[in-house]
This record gives structure tokens, sequence and C-alpha cells, in this order.
């Protein structure tokens, strides 16, 4: 992973360069102003608030140790993307009390390795799935409700166990266990810089109340997530595509820490330029909108481009997976946007949505309802607007709109 050219540190307003100077001179023994949060160190500092940062607060308090958690998002968005969860997946080899069937972990390994293209690392695989078997039960402990497997309401799976009011009410139930056991939490508190030179402790210089505070810790544990919400860094990996994205989490997880942590030698894995997209309503909000706007009835009609060009074969794939590849073919397209049109039949089979879809008496009058430059009137013309030879087939499974159809609905999605 690359550095942006801009650093997101910067967007914070303070005097970058009256930050260093005060960090030379520490490093020089100039200056003693970490006297005061030397005498208050705690034993771990946990940065982020996120359900990584929150369970290692929690494991940590149950150590014994002394326990602060610092968090960017004010409290009202705390939790980054695990506000917006709904499952996770556990492996297991028999039916639980939250799941189902069989899930072994060779099956597990597996689907990691699938989705990832034989590109994960095998031994943190590994160890992620053994543990996985755990992950109900020590939540459960925590105060985390769960939906029981003869009660739930949502789709039957057998390779996830589905959180009982979603990922803001497992937060808030983290959150909670936390501040019991012990742990200092504030939020609204951004780490805009560390210093990592001593090896007794750290420092992290924390913006709070306008105030640039001193937190230093035995340990740092940071967790503050990704760069999703930092559309400058993300254009710099992605390209134009950055520019149409919505980002299901909040804006506050921009990579600053990356930012220091790789300016401090820490090796970087994986491929940037690659994420997990989905479609979203472009109606939607630019962030933290969750997955309540995704797109999920593609299978059911025809996805075109603004030019009302097919982009691929809607039936390709219909199960859950398909979501991830049609996020990567819409952000191909001009300005990130995708229209989905369905008949009446097609709109039937599909899920509640949170925006109505645009609606007209017949295809050709989609154009006018969406206020949009689609250059097509019927449902053959979309097809032959398209070279023959860059049509996407059609599989079985794939399902266009009636020639004679009516009350048209078009979904536009990112």
């Amino acid at each position: 992973m690359r550095s942006p050219t801009k650093s997101p540190l910067s967007l914070t307003g303070l005097d970058r360069r009256a930050l260093q100077a005060e960090l030379e001179a520490h490093a020089s023994g100039e200056l003693t102003t970490y006297a005061p949060a030397l005498r208050s160190c705690v034993d771990v500092l946990v940065v982020g608030g996120g359900s990584a940062a929150l369970c290692a607060a929690i494991a940590a308090r149950q150590c014994g140790a002394s326990v602060h958690v610092i968090e960017a998002a004010p409290s009202i968005l705390r939790g980054e993307n695990a506000r917006h969860a709904r499952n996770f997946r556990i492996a297991h080899q028999q039916p639980t009390t939250f799941v189902p069937g069989k899930y072994g972990e060779e099956a597990f390994i597996g689907d990691i390795l699938h989705v990832t293209r034989g590109t994960a690392d095998r031994e943190l695989t590994e160890i992620l799935v053994r543990e996985s078997a755990e992950t109900t039960d020590w939540l459960v402990e925590n105060g985390i409700h769960l939906e029981r497997r003869d009660h739930r309401c949502q789709n039957v799976s057998n390779r996830t166990a589905f959180l009982l009011g979603g990922g803001k009410a497992m937060m808030n139930a983290l959150y909670a266990a936390a501040i019991r056991l012990g742990a200092t939490v504030w939020h609204g508190s951004p780490v805009i810089e560390l210093d990592l030179s001593q090896t007794e402790y750290c420092v992290s210089f924390v913006s709070r109340g306008g105030v640039v505070r001193h937190v230093a810790s035995k340990t740092i544990a940071i967790c503050a997530g990704g760069n999703p919400a930092n559309i400058e860094w993300l254009r710099e990996e992605l390209g134009d595509a950055a520019n149409g994205l919505v980002i299901r989490g909040t804006p506050y997880a921009l990579g600053d820490l990356l930012v220091r942590l790789l300016a401090c030698g820490m090796r970087s894995i994986g491929e940037p330029s690659h994420c997990h997209m989905v479609p979203f309503d472009a109606r939607g909000p630019k962030f933290d909108g969750g997955v309540v706007t995704r797109v999920t009835a593609i299978p059911h009609g025809i996805v075109v481009d603004r030019n009302g060009l097919r982009i691929a074969d809607e039936g390709e794939d219909i199960g859950k997976m398909h979501f991830s590849k049609w996020g990567v073919r819409i952000s191909r397209c001009p300005d990130q946007i995708a229209y989905l049109i369905l008949d009446l039949d097609g709109y039937m089979k599909t899920a509640p949505s949170v925006f109505r879809p645009i609606q007209a008496d017949d295809v050709g009058d989609l154009p006018t309802s969406c206020n949009s430059i689609l250059q097509f009137s019927t449902v053959p013309s979309i097809a032959s607007t398209q070279p023959s030879s860059h049509r996407p087939t059609r599989s079985q499974w794939s399902e266009p709109p009636s020639d004679c159809c009516h009350r048209s609905r078009v979904a536009r999605t990112h």
C-alpha cells in the first residue's frame, strides 16, 4: 500500500510543522512535557471504535490491564463499519443455538481463498477460521444478543450467525461491556500523531475539545481501520472510479494512522487497488448509508449504463457473491452509474427497498422519468444499440423484461 501524495493528517487543520518540532525536541531530550502523561500512563491504549477495538479493550481489561479507548468519531457515529454489520461467519461441525447445519473449517478456508483468488495468508486464515468457533460464546458472555436459529428473521444460512438488532446493537453492547469492566472511552478524539521512539512507552497526540493532549501507554493497539472515506487517497489507487463511490461507513475512516505507521516502517500487505464493492442505490447518502440501500435484484432484470448498453450477463451468478462482481462492473461505468430495469414480474421478486423505484408505463418512458441520457425506446432496442460482438450473453437464469412489459421500474445504482 502506498501512502497518499497528500497526507490525510493535514485534514485536521493542525500545524504539522509545530508537531514535528515538538517530536524532535522530545527525541533530543529538550522537552519534558510528557511528564504529566507518564504519571497517568495506562497499560493499553486502544485507538479506534469498531468491533476489533472494543474486543481488544474488553480482552485487555479481563486480563487486568488498565485500558483507555480513543475514537475519532462522535458517539452517535461510533462503530465504524461494524455499526452496519448483520452477521458473521463461524466454523461449526454441527448445529448450534445460533447456526443450523454444518460449516467445516476446510469449507470456510476454501471460501476465503476463493474470494481472495488464493492470495490470502494461509496461516492467518487458518487462525481466523479455527478461532471463529468460539466467537458466539464470547460475544454472548459479553452481553451481545444473537438470533436463535429457530427464531431467525433473516434468511437461513449454515455459514453465519446473525446479530439481534444489527451492528449498532452489538456496538452499544460492546461499549457497555468495556465501560462496565472499567475501561475509559473518549469519543470525538482523533489521534493526530504518534511518538513511538521510546521502548518503555509510546505517546499519542490526541485532539480533544480543540486541545492537543498527550496520552502515554505501555502498549498501543491500533484498530483504527483503513482509508475508505479518504476519496483523495482512494483516487490514487482506484482512479476515477473513486469519485462515484458510496461509502458504507462513516466519514471518519481517513486512514490517518496508516500514514503514520507506514512512515514508521510498518510493512503493508494486500492489494490497495482491490476492495469490496457492491451496488448501492445512488439516491442514498454519500456516507454511512449501511447496507439498507444495497441493490439485490440484478438477476431479475437487466442492467444498462447511461448509454443504454448492457454491462454483463445479469444471471451469470445468482448467489450472494454476485454483489461484489456487480460493484466492480458498475464502478467502471461512466460516472459509476448504472440502471437496473425490471418489469412487474421481476419487481415482485425483489426485497423491499428504502427508496421507491422510478416507474413508467413503458420502457420507452424511462429516460424521461430518470432525467437521464439513456438512449433506448424499447427492450429490443437496448440490445440492438450494442454491437453483437460485444453483447453480453444471457444465461438461463437471466430474466429480461417482457417485450410488452408495463409498469417498468428502474433502480439507479452506484
